[in-house]
């Protein structure tokens, strides 16, 4: 019996387990109620959700949050009463914006908030299922626009969501796969039929693909065309007639070719399926791949906060191959994100078999094997680890590592795993650490200034099962690191490329260094005395300002693109570069940002190992004993003793540096 390549039994299997999930419970999936499940719902409005407060009813924090206001995408069914009448009788109104041109009779989806002002309960039913709503109390609804939807039994009519209007086809042409926006005035976006309605953290809509057909409103309607962030933006603004088809050549310019100078852009930490509000498919994976010109894709499998892992099944499938879609320029691998929230989650690249531990620490799982112990089991000849989404906002002390304990994904075991060679890189840009000066890469320049070598890398965390939910659902590759390869793109040239250091990680400035004409990842093996010549250059319309550091701090800095300094060199220390802009359309949320992997700089033999930053890791890791002591669930003296174990390893490697 033939198989689609792209859904090998096993596979299919699974999505079609997902999709019962999906069905029974929601966006949810029917995950345990950890917090950042609980927000599932409500991130998909990002800026009413990060001024949320988390509160047993988060339904009603979300309306409080929002005071009235009505994003888009959003319909709010409000309930009053009406005290004009000496018997107060029930109202119901809707707020919604523009109508939705409706080109066919099929019914939209709609996400419904309730908000109840009655000082009573009501139920409020959505096609025969009820939902009691409290006095004063909020609920936040996945509907349709043609779900039979009541108030205490009364009717509430929803044509008002929708408008017919009169459809033409639009043939979308770029020469290559692309991104593809289609929007009308009024906000709302077209997609060709059976493609996933997706929308990225700006809240834009988009899809993937080449030699496109969508029907389309007899309307103005803004195109809008890209590749990734080596590609610039095309746009126009068309006005297709009734029922015919209109070809729309357009094509987006290249800014910069990586691939050409030996480089090759990654994302080391894409979902496929991870809860959300649709079954993603490997078909959409590669799609989203070639039409964002992302040369490596790691598809991780992971579990959310329970023990069923999503993906296991393609994993099982695929390891250790390139996945089917990969040609000379894309290559795609199926992973693992190994996650533990108290001590970090690792993504790993190139597995040649699955793991035996996926996680540790949820439910009433152990806090272990510890981290240390897992990673020492995912590395093989040909994988590579690294910490994903470290930490989640400035650190200026190891105090802010530690953060009272919380379970909250921070990488607090990367101390030791960094100390004891467990890991390759760490996630320099992510989705949870956007500031202007990311803690996340003061973290990095702290462990590699106390004599780690660590590559710079980025993941996104994108999850190809959620359409609308903050950065989440934002195109994979939009923050990449660049690996300069030896020869053709494999997963092994890679692999090896990143545990060399040969890496920047960026949002989409590309960014080059040189120290007397070595690169990232390479050692300039010094007497004491010499001084050395130091180039950095950049290129994105985005890039405002530049910066080149050593273990000591900024030794140059100024605007532009590019920038040079002399460095008397006495003791060993490091070389990076990293580049800095404000908000920009590349960006695609927060700021501009880029950071090299360091050029190393020995003295006499000896690596850099700046006593500061070496005594920072030591505080470090007395506060990690005391959380391991006082915060890690353990059922045993001896599991104790592995963590404590591993500490005391690493903490021996950091004083012999001393």
């Amino acid at each position: 019996m033939n198989h689609d390549p792209m859904m090998p039994p096993q596979v299919e299997r699974a999505l079609r387990e997902y999709r019962a999930l999906l069905s029974a419970h929601g966006i949810t999936w029917g995950e345990p109620p950890l917090g950042y499940v609980r927000m599932m719902p409500f991130l998909r409005f990002p800026e009413a959700a990060d001024r949320m407060t988390v509160r047993p009813d988060l339904d009603a924090e979300f309306r409080d949050t929002l005071a009235g206001e009505v994003p888009r995408g959003l319909v709010a069914l409000r309930l009053t009463a009406d005290g004009r009448r000496m018997k107060q009788r029930l109202e119901h109104r809707l707020e919604h914006g523009p109508a939705r041109p409706l080109l066919s009779p099929g019914p939209a989806p709609v996400i419904l908030l309730v908000d109840s002002a009655l000082p009573h309960p009501v139920e409020v039913t959505a096609d025969g299922v009820p939902y009691e709503i409290a006095a004063g109390g909020a609920r936040l609804i996945d509907v349709t626009t043609a779900t039979m939807l009541t108030v205490d039994g009364e009717e509430v009519d929803l044509s008002g969501l929708t408008r017919p209007a009169p459809a033409a086809r639009l043939w979308l042409r770029a020469g290559f796969p692309c991104r593809w926006s289609v929007t009308s005035a009024d906000g709302h976006g077209w997609y060709p039929e059976g493609v996933p309605e997706r929308r990225d953290n700006d809240d834009r809509p988009f899809f993937h693909g080449d030699d496109i057909v969508l029907a389309v409103p007899c309307e103005p309607v803004t195109i809008r065309v890209t590749r990734g962030m080596e590609y610039g933006v095309a746009e126009t603004t068309v006005v297709p007639r009734t029922g015919e088809e209109t070809l729309v050549g357009l094509a987006p310019q290249r800014l910069y070719d990586a691939a050409a100078r030996g480089w090759y852009g990654a994302d080391l930490h894409v979902h496929m399926n991870w809860a959300g509000d649709l079954v993603a498919v490997p078909a959409e994976a590669a799609a989203a791949q070639l039409g964002e010109d992302l040369h490596v894709l790691n598809l991780v499998a992971g579990n959310v906060a329970g023990d069923r892992v999503y993906d296991r099944e393609a994993l099982q499938h695929w390891a250790g191959r390139d996945l089917p879609w990969s040609d000379a320029g894309h290559l795609a691998r199926m992973g693992v994100e190994y996650r533990n929230d108290l001590f970090g989650h690792v993504h790993v690249f190139g597995v040649a078999a699955p793991p035996a531990v996926y996680h540790t620490g949820f439910g009433a799982d152990a806090d272990w094997p510890p981290n240390a112990a897992v990673c020492g089991d995912l590395r093989e000849p040909r994988a590579v680890l690294g910490y994903a989404h470290p930490f989640h906002g400035p650190v200026s002390s190891p105090e802010d590592v530690a953060a009272n304990g919380t379970r909250n994904c921070t990488g607090r075991a990367l101390v030791v795993d960094a100390a004891l060679g467990m890991v390759d890189g760490v996630e320099v840009l992510h989705f949870s650490d956007l500031s202007p000066a990311p803690g996340t890469a003061e973290v990095y320049r702290r462990l590699v200034g106390a004599g780690n070598r660590l590559a710079a890398l980025a993941g996104t965390d994108t999850m190809l099962s959620f359409t609308r939910q903050d950065t989440v659902s934002s195109p994979p590759g939009w923050e990449r690191v660049y690996a300069r390869v030896d020869g053709p793109l494999s997963a092994e040239t890679f692999a090896e490329a990143v545990r060399r250091g040969r890496t920047f990680a960026t949002t989409g400035p590309w960014l080059e260094l040189t120290v007397d004409d070595l690169g990232p990842g390479e050692t300039l093996s010094l007497e004491g005395g010499e001084t050395v010549a130091i180039r950095a250059r950049a290129v994105g319309p985005e890039v405002e300002h530049m910066e080149i550091r050593t273990a000591a701090g900024v030794l140059a800095e100024g605007p532009g693109h590019e920038i040079t300094a002399s460095l008397p060199v006495t003791d060993a220390t490091y070389v990076v570069a990293v580049v800095r802009g404000g908000p920009h359309p590349r960006s695609p949320r927060g700021r501009a940002y880029a950071h090299t992997s360091p050029v190393y700089l020995d003295v006499r033999g000896r690596h850099v190992a700046r006593q500061e930053d070496v005594r920072w890791c030591l505080r470090w890791l007395d506060l990690l004993d005391e959380l391991v002591r006082a915060g890690a669930r353990l059922r045993t003296r001896a599991q104790l003793r592995d963590h404590l174990d591993l500490i005391e390893k690493a903490r021996a490697v950091y004083e012999s540096r001393l």
